[in-house]
């Protein structure tokens, strides 16, 4: 049986936007490092230039 891990134990960085802090998700496990964002608001509002999109296409619902 897996355990579950804390939440205050999964990795965390700040937002690229906002810079608030956010947390990693499952969905998230394979492109965490490519992960920028902590939203789709976020990665909509991001400021233009120099950005190559990060997590583009890795949106799964």
């Amino acid at each position: 049986m897996a355990r579950m891990r804390k939440k205050s134990d999964l990795p965390q960085k700040p937002c690229a936007t906002c810079g608030r802090p956010f947390t990693w998700r499952k969905k998230w496990e394979k492109v965490w490092d490519e992960v920028r964002y902590c939203s789709d608001r976020c990665r909509d509002t991001r400021p233009k230039g120099g950005d190559t999109g990060g997590e583009r296409g890795q949106r799964r619902g």
